[in-house]
C-alpha cells in the first residue's frame, strides 16, 4: 500500500512538526497541536519553524517542548538557504533520532522532501492530487475547499487512536506576564480603558491584501462618532501606513503602529472592544483571544482563512448584489458588519484567557495502526496551497 519505510508500532517518543511559516498560519495550527498532545501524551513534542515562532511555541507549553529554527533550503521562499546549510541542518536533526515526523508546511512537493531529509522512523503529511506520496508512510491527500484548522486536525486523526467527530477547533494565542508588563511601557496604550477603543489594523505582510487606507479612516471616523476611542495598530514597518489612515481621519486616532512584539500587541488587542483588519495575523490572534472583529477579504480565500466562529467574527468580501465586483469592499459595508458584532455585550474573557490545560499523565494512548499507514483520498477544490 505505499509503505516505503517500515511503520513503527510503539507509540512515538520523539515527535517532530514542521510547520515554518508565518504568524496567522501557526495560530490555525494550535488545534492540531492541542490533538497531537492528546493523541500522545507522553511525547516530546518538537515544533520545527521560522525563528520567529520560537515565542509563538513557548507560548504552548503544555503541548509543544522544543522548538527548533529552520534555517532554510534553496526552494522554500518562507526561508531560502544554501543547499549546504539545509544539508547541514538536517545532519543535525538526524542525529536527534525522531520517531515521528509531520509535515504540517503544505500540499507537499518540497516539504515532504524536507521532512524526510529529519530522517524519522515513520513520516507523515500530505501530498498533491494527482502527485506522488513517495517517501512517506502515512499519506492524506492535500484537502482543499477546507479550513486551515480542519485540514492539520485531519492529518492528526489519520495517526489513529480514538477518533473524536467533532474534535476541538478553537485557536489559541495565550497570553504571557511579559506581554502586558512591556504594553505598561508605553504611556500611550496603558492609559486606554479596556472596552473603550477599537483596534483599526490597516497593514498585511503581502500588499495586495491592504484595503486602501482611506476606507480604513471612513470607518474610524464612523467609529469615533460612536463613541469609542481609535486605536491604528501595526509593526514599526507600518508606521507610516497606520500614520497615513490616521491624517486621513477627521477625528483623532493614536497610531500604535511601532516596535511592539507579537505578545504585546495581542494584549492591546485583548482590552479593545473590536478589530476591523485585513485578513492577517492579527484576524487570527483576535479569533483565538475571542475578540469580536470584522476581517475585510478580496484578496484571500475565506473558506480557508475566515474565523470560525462566525458569530463574533464577521466576513466582509467584495462581492454585492447589484454592484460590480470593481467597487471593491466600501466601508458601509465594513460598518454594517460592525454594527452586527456589536450587539453582543462586550466580555473581557481574553483579559483572563487560561493557558492551555496540560497533558494527561495517564499511559500512552495505543500506538497508531499499520493500518493507517496509506494514502487516504480528499477532495480538492482549489488551487495554490503552501508547497
Amino acid at each position: 500500500m505505499g509503505i516505503t519505510h517500515p511503520p513503527t508500532h510503539a507509540a512515538p517518543r520523539q515527535v517532530c512538526v514542521f510547520r515554518a511559516l508565518e504568524l496567522g498560519d501557526m495560530v490555525c495550527a494550535t488545534p492540531a497541536l492541542r490533538a497531537l498532545r492528546q493523541r500522545f501524551p507522553l511525547a516530546h513534542v518538537t515544533l520545527v519553524g521560522l525563528p520567529w515562532a520560537r515565542d509563538f511555541a513557548a507560548r504552548l507549553s503544555p503541548w509543544v517542548d522544543e522548538f527548533i529554527e529552520f534555517d532554510g533550503h534553496p526552494q522554500l521562499p518562507e526561508r531560502p538557504a544554501p543547499g549546504a546549510v539545509f544539508e547541514a541542518w538536517a545532519a543535525r536533526m538526524r542525529a536527534r533520532g525522531f520517531d515521528l515526523a509531520l509535515q504540517m508546511h503544505g500540499s507537499g512537493p518540497l516539504s515532504n522532501r524536507i521532512v524526510r531529509a529529519i530522517g524519522a522512523r515513520t513520516t507523515a503529511g500530505f501530498f498533491p492530487a494527482g502527485g506522488s506520496w513517495e517517501g512517506l508512510d502515512i499519506a492524506l491527500q492535500y484537502p482543499d475547499g477546507i479550513h486551515e484548522v480542519h485540514r492539520h486536525l485531519r492529518l492528526v486523526q489519520c495517526l489513529g487512536g480514538p477518533l473524536d467527530e467533532r474534535p476541538d477547533d478553537r485557536v489559541v494565542f495565550p497570553l504571557l506576564a511579559r506581554d502586558t508588563e512591556e504594553l505598561a511601557r508605553h504611556p500611550d496604550l496603558a492609559r486606554l480603558v479596556p472596552g473603550r477603543f477599537v483596534c483599526l489594523h490597516p497593514g498585511a505582510r503581502q500588499p495586495e491584501k491592504r484595503w486602501p487606507p482611506h476606507r480604513f479612516a471612513a470607518v474610524g471616523d464612523a467609529l469615533a462618532r460612536m463613541g469609542f476611542e481609535v486605536v491604528l495598530t501595526g509593526d514599526a514597518s507600518e508606521q507610516r501606513l497606520a500614520e497615513a489612515v490616521r491624517r486621513m481621519m477627521a477625528a483623532r486616532a493614536l497610531n500604535a503602529a511601532r516596535d511592539l512584539s507579537v505578545g504585546a500587541l495581542a494584549a492591546l488587542l485583548a482590552r479593545s472592544r473590536l478589530l476591523v483588519s485585513n485578513d492577517t495575523g492579527v484576524a487570527h490572534i483576535a479569533a483565538a483571544l475571542r475578540l469580536p472583529s470584522v476581517v475585510i477579504f478580496f484578496a484571500t480565500d475565506r473558506v480557508r482563512w475566515a474565523p470560525l466562529d462566525a458569530q463574533r467574527h464577521r466576513c466582509v468580501e467584495p462581492l454585492r448584489a447589484g454592484r460590480p465586483a470593481s467597487a471593491g469592499v466600501l466601508p458601509e459595508d465594513v460598518l454594517s458588519a460592525v454594527q452586527e458584532v456589536l450587539k453582543e455585550p462586550w466580555r473581557p474573557e481574553a483579559l483572563t484567557l487560561p493557558a492551555p490545560p496540560a497533558a494527561s499523565e495517564g499511559p500512552a494512548l495505543p500506538a497508531f495502526p499499520a493500518a493507517w499507514h496509506r494514502p487516504v483520498p480528499a477532495p480538492r477544490t482549489a488551487a495554490g496551497p503552501t508547497q
